[in-house]
């Protein structure tokens, strides 16, 4: 049907302005996708601007507790992932029951749910946070002790910032873990004059040998305001696209060619025209678990 890129793109913008829709991209997608963008950003960015729209509808680019927590955020809009197999096998490490179970093992602790949960989990905890704010919103949380779930080296990371007792469940995420510290020091003598910057999704071996452990728009960030020319990323390799984008006068190198998340490659600009043309995988949470979940998440977004 369309000839090339420049065909569909050009599609996809009509029918764009036609459902009046905004679309929300996650840095680890397809370069394709993150360069028709409306906003390109991490978890907490994309909440942010999800919960300020006044588009009617929100097509997110990412997976699907992204999508979850836009639809949190707005009832009442219409939350479209373009393709609905694109999941989060950390976000399926922990459920609902499971958060409950731990929540009665330790009554006095209030459990933070990282964003990559589903709505359900999201419901049972006290707050939620991001990689950027899970630091703050730890801080924020009253009490000496804290239940982090699912992921186990996102804890690790915020206790070691933190004065207090953390209860981890034992999630991680597939990708990051394949960034070993082999990968850094062989990256390093490659580019000595490199500074290291590392997702705190990677385990402690990793983060140890960064020069700097933060989120990826804390990369996008670090890499604009330093003085260093050269950076090795130690995240899934769909950062370096946006990256390389905004800094075409420094040099950016993955960490490791494995860090590749599959379900973030799943959309293309194909399904984001399909997802625009026929209105389909729509996003919605029930009206009782939404209110739950949004009571976390609105906890989260106070937290400056």
């Amino acid at each position: 049907m369309y000839s090339d890129d420049a065909g569909l793109i050009e599609e996809i913008m009509r029918l764009k302005e036609k459902r009046k829709a905004i679309l929300l991209v996650h840095n680890y997608q397809l370069g394709e996708v993150q360069d028709i963008a409306d906003y390109t950003g991490d978890s907490l960015e994309l909440s942010r601007i999800a919960s300020q729209t006044d588009s009617r509808v929100i097509v997110f680019c990412g997976v699907h507790f992204m999508a979850e927590t836009a639809s949190i955020l707005c009832p009442d809009k219409t939350v479209l992932l373009p393709d609905i197999n694109a999941g989060c096998p950390m976000a399926d490490m922990i459920n609902a029951g499971g958060l409950r179970a731990l929540m009665k093992e330790y009554p006095n602790a209030p459990a933070i749910a990282y964003v990559n949960t589903s709505a359900e989990v999201k419901a049972e905890a006290f707050i939620c946070c991001t990689s950027t704010n899970a630091v703050r919103v730890a801080e924020s949380v009253d009490s000496p002790e804290v239940i982090f779930v699912p992921d186990k080296y996102l804890a690790h990371y915020t206790s070691s910032c933190v004065k207090k007792k953390f209860i981890i469940w034992d999630g991680y995420c597939p990708t990051h873990i394949k960034i070993i510290p082999e990968d850094i020091l062989r990256e390093r003598a490659l580019h000595p004059q490199a500074e290291v910057m590392v997702h705190p999704e990677c385990t402690p071996a990793v983060a140890a040998l960064a020069d700097r452990v933060v989120s990826t728009g804390g990369m996008c960030k670090f890499a604009k305001e330093s003085s260093a020319k050269e950076f090795i990323i130690g995240t899934e390799i769909g950062m370096l696209h946006r990256l390389r984008k905004e800094n075409p006068d420094k040099k950016f190198y993955p960490a490791s060619e494995l860090a590749i998340c599959p379900n973030m490659k799943r959309i293309n600009l194909e399904k984001v025209l399909w997802s625009l043309q026929d209105m389909k995988n729509e996003i919605k949470v029930p009206e009782e678990i939404r209110l739950k979940a949004k009571s976390s998440v609105d906890r989260m977004l106070a937290v400056k």
